[in-house]
This record gives C-alpha cells, sequence and structure tokens, in this order.
C-alpha cells in the first residue's frame, strides 16, 4: 500500500543540449537507457531534486569527449508503484532474486557479473554496476512473467510491475578528513513507465534576489515620480 509515492518529484537529467531541446519540444519521443551496466536497471534516469549533480555529470561527459555541448533538462515526475531501495522491504525482495538469478546461473554454469570500476577510476565506487542491473532486471522481467501470467488467466494477481526504482548512492570522497559524508553522494531515479514523466522543463537560471528587488524597486519609483 505504502510503495506507491503520492507525490510529485523534480528530477534533473545531464545530457546533451540538442537532447534536452528534442525532449522540449518533443516531449514524447525519448529513449530509455538500455545499458547493461545501469545502476537501477533499464529506463530513464533523473537526479532528484539536484540540478548541480546533473550538470556535473554532463560536463564530465564533455571532458571525455561524450558530450559536446553540456545541458540540464528538468522533469516533474510521478514515481507510481515505486522499487525504493532506501526502503527494507525492497532490498529484501532484491536479496530473493539474487538468490534465485544466482542459482540460475550455477544451473547453467555460467559466472554472475561484476561490479567494475573504470579503467581510471581510484576510487573504488565501481560504477559499472553489471551486477546490480541485471539482478534488477532479473527481478522486473520476473514479476512480469507474473503480471502476464495473471492477464492471460484473466485473474488478479499480487505481482504488480514497477513504474520506476530509486536509491540512494554515497559516492566519492569523504567531504574531509574521518566524515561520513561523501562529495558525491546522492539520489537517483529511474523511470520505466513513461507515464511516470509529466513533463519536461527548461531550468531557469538563479538570480540574485537582492539585487533584483532593489532595480525593481528602484523603477516602480521611477513609474511612480512619472
Amino acid at each position: 500500500m505504502y510503495d506507491v509515492k503520492p507525490n510529485l518529484v523534480i528530477g534533473f537529467h545531464g545530457c546533451e543540449a540538442e537532447v534536452r531541446d528534442m525532449l522540449l519540444h518533443n516531449p514524447d519521443e525519448f529513449k530509455m537507457s538500455r545499458k547493461p551496466f545501469d545502476w537501477l536497471g533499464n529506463g530513464f534516469y533523473f537526479w532528484e531534486n539536484n540540478y548541480y549533480r546533473a550538470l556535473e555529470w554532463a560536463l564530465d561527459k564533455q571532458k571525455r569527449g561524450i558530450i559536446r555541448e553540456p545541458a540540464v533538462v528538468g522533469a516533474v515526475l510521478n514515481l507510481g508503484y515505486c522499487c525504493d531501495f532506501m526502503e527494507a522491504q525492497h532490498l529484501r525482495l532484491l536479496s530473493v532474486y539474487f538468490r534465485n538469478m544466482s542459482e540460475k546461473y550455477s544451473a547453467l554454469g555460467k559466472p554472475l557479473p561484476e561490479n567494475k570500476n573504470l579503467p581510471w577510476q581510484g576510487s573504488g565506487d565501481r560504477v559499472l554496476r553489471y551486477l546490480d542491473c541485471a539482478v534488477i532486471e532479473f527481478m522486473h522481467r520476473e514479476i512480469w512473467k507474473g503480471v502476464k501470467a495473471g492477464m492471460m488467466e484473466k485473474q488478479s494477481v499480487l505481482c504488480r510491475a514497477f513504474d520506476s526504482t530509486r536509491g540512494v548512492f554515497t559516492e566519492g570522497a569523504p567531504v574531509f578528513e574521518g566524515a561520513g559524508l561523501f562529495e558525491k553522494t546522492h539520489i537517483q531515479i529511474c523511470i520505466r513507465n513513461p507515464n511516470c514523466i509529466l513533463g519536461f522543463f527548461k531550468p531557469r537560471k538563479e538570480i540574485d534576489f537582492v539585487s533584483w528587488m532593489e532595480g525593481h524597486q528602484a523603477s516602480q519609483m521611477t513609474t511612480d515620480a512619472a
């Protein structure tokens, strides 16, 4: 009952400026990520209420020659039926599916995927999450099998496909020596059901509110004096 998120969430997606403009003009035309190392499984990714991390991500991609013109697009999201890995029941659920997947791999004589570092990475964050992605996608596939079986039998079933996944990641170096807080800690959202994306928007630039007020008041005084 409490797995459905009733509130709207603001998410930010770092991308190429061309992609941002395309999403603003054609919001129904977007691609889901299908990479085998996606942190929360396949879907459309957002940094939850974190414009600067989205921009930082895009700038990092520019430095590596992947993005020409870094940009950020905002979105209003309804997470719907969310597999939230900040909640105990979903972590337990994922561990059950991991055991099931491990048994299948073992029966086939296949090694499990592994999370890996990038070749130049020294932080140990293992940002290539092959294992995590494989387990999450295995969970989604198994749940979907149950959903389809129930639909074919025209019966209501307890299993229900997740609309989104959500998780917190304590990434990066400590913010100071001995700290339990890390410089790149963030909440990430992966949208699986496109209907959860209610709309895209171009983020505004923050202004100096005090200067703006002073200018606005000065303009008003001039108008009143006239």
